[in-house]
């Protein structure tokens, strides 16, 4: 790792890892001590430091091979994904067991206040504590592996019929098919990922759409995977767009004139996927000769790369024409599109990942994502302008998703009777 500054934060988090691991040694011996088996007792014990130091170590050396020139690769999100996984268990592990020993304490302070000598002041750790907090600490034990699993690949379809006055005729019925968020340097299990490519070619749709960030930072990591999303097709064509992660800002290149290279050369795997790539453009879509304006930008975002320029993609669109943006990052959305001069109908969107973590049931739908992003999955209408922002197909940093599975998006266009 050439960042010394990122290394030094990943220690003080491993040293707080081991101190955690520490006192969770101490949970263990409570939990154990009445065994009648001093050898299960042992290989319990110290199988868990084993595998957690373990862990704590494997963090440390591969995050020590991180290269700022290339960006995260599979093998340092699952050190990293595992190291979480580790230190959110142990944190809940601590938590609960830390409640049980500020009681203690607290019993123990009142009996020496109160002057009691029959038993020793401060009570022993009763067992069930260490009990409740492996209980627990079992919730996001399972619950994390499950996503870093089976969860990342567990594709949903979401479907949504919008209804517009002024939609030609001749598009009422029509479909379009979104990806967003490839991010095809993450993948670790090609014929998993296939099944959500299945899906997407299943839906039949008349139109397909990807709305950024095909990679992660390198336009090599989607030479693997062109023949397979290739496959996605749609009678009206498949059209495409840039997201922040695709122009290589957060790797260090050799120079200016490599880093320019990588971006034409991605630019050029969005050929070879037979997507046409929309730069600040836009382009008609004819069905039975009526027509739509399908216009696609660069990367805008609040707090992102700045270079979409929508002005720019609207030129030669009419002010009356039925309009649909790909927009990569919803607060373009937010900043510029649903207040412009010139109607925008319906802008498609993703990038937030939904945090690829949160709860979306029972009629409740939380991310931690939520703090950043007004708005960051399904659908949002302001005065008939709307926006769809897309949970993602991929992954990125953390090796999983729980709760906010990977999704591949069907709209309906529909004509308001």
């Amino acid at each position: 790792m050439h960042n010394s500054g990122f290394f030094k934060v990943f220690l003080i988090i491993s040293a707080i890892s081991l101190l955690f691991d520490w006192y969770v040694f101490s949970g263990l011996k409570t939990l154990s001590s009445d065994w009648p088996s001093q050898l299960w007792r042992n290989v319990m014990l110290f199988g868990y430091l084993l595998v957690s130091v373990g862990v704590v170590a494997l963090f440390l050396v591969g995050f020590g091979s991180f290269s700022t020139g290339t960006g995260m690769r599979p093998f340092h999100e699952w050190v990293l994904s595992l190291f979480l996984t580790f230190f959110i268990t142990k944190l809940f592990f601590v938590i609960i067991l830390s409640l049980g020993d500020l009681g203690r304490f607290v019993v123990g302070m009142f009996n020496m206040a109160s002057g009691t000598k029959s038993q020793p002041a401060f009570p022993a750790r009763r067992k069930f504590i260490s009990e409740i907090a492996i209980l627990v600490a079992s919730v996001p034990f399972t619950s994390l592996f499950y996503a870093m699993i089976k969860g990342k690949y567990a594709y949903k379809l979401h479907t949504k019929t919008i209804y517009f006055n002024d939609l030609p005729d001749a598009f009422d019925g029509f479909t379009i098919t979104q990806l967003s968020d490839i991010h095809s340097g993450s993948f670790d299990n090609t014929e998993a990922m296939q099944r959500g490519i299945d899906m997407a070619k299943a839906q039949k749709s008349d139109l397909f759409v990807f709305t950024g960030d095909l990679v992660n930072n390198v336009a090599t990591e989607i030479e693997p995977y062109i023949n397979r999303f290739k496959q996605i097709k749609a009678p009206y064509g498949q059209f495409s767009i840039l997201g922040n992660h695709d122009y290589g800002d957060y790797i260090k290149w050799n120079s200016e004139q490599e880093k320019a290279a990588n971006l034409e050369l991605l630019k050029q795997h969005h050929k070879a996927l037979d997507y046409r790539l929309l730069l600040d453009e836009n382009v008609t879509i004819e069905k039975n000769g009526q027509k739509i304006a399908l216009i696609g930008v660069q990367n805008w975002g609040r707090g992102f790369i700045q270079v979409g320029n929508l002005n720019k993609a609207l030129e030669g669109v009419p002010k009356d024409a039925f309009k649909i943006l790909l927009s990569h990052d919803p607060t373009h959305w937010e900043e510029q599109v649903r207040y412009h001069d010139t109607t925008v109908h319906l802008t498609l969107s993703g990038h937030t990942h939904g945090a690829q973590f949160g709860v979306e049931a029972a009629g409740i739908k939380w991310s931690p994502v939520k703090y950043r992003y007004l708005d960051w999955a399904g659908l949002v209408n302001e005065k008939n302008r709307y926006l769809y922002v897309n949970r993602g197909f991929g992954f990125l940093a953390f090796s999983g998703r729980l709760g906010i599975w990977p999704e591949i998006t069907v709209i309906t266009l529909k004509k308001k009777a």
